[in-house]
């Protein structure tokens, strides 16, 4: 399957989110707990030209893990109520995603700037 990733690799990702996205990235940005207890990770993965994100965002009232695929039109939040499940998933995802040739590169705290 050829995709404009395949013959450009010096594509640039940008991304036009519709409103519905533009909302469930506020929830998971505005989720929010005391810093004790709020465990932040992100996992950059490479595959082939590609770049995926996993992220996750847990507290002890519930969880999101947000996904970024480049071969998705969108990337996806998934809100859990259940941190503890959460946290199953996105190792699960995770391990998916390692299985199905994706490189894990970088594996911690969100990066910033």
């Amino acid at each position: 399957m050829s995709s404009e990733f395949d013959e450009n690799p010096e594509f640039e990702f940008e991304f036009e989110f519709d409103e519905e996205f533009d909302e469930a990235m506020a929830e998971f940005d505005d989720f929010e707990a005391d810093n004790d207890s709020l465990v932040l990770r992100t996992a950059v993965m490479q595959k082939e030209n590609m770049i995926a994100l996993l992220c996750i965002k847990s507290a002890p009232a519930g969880a999101a893990i947000c996904r970024v695929d480049p071969r998705e039109a969108l990337p996806a939040v998934q809100l859990y109520d259940d941190p503890q499940a959460a946290q199953h998933w996105f190792s699960k995802s995770l391990n998916t995603s390692r299985k199905n040739g994706w490189n894990v590169i970088y594996d911690g705290l969100p990066l910033q700037g």
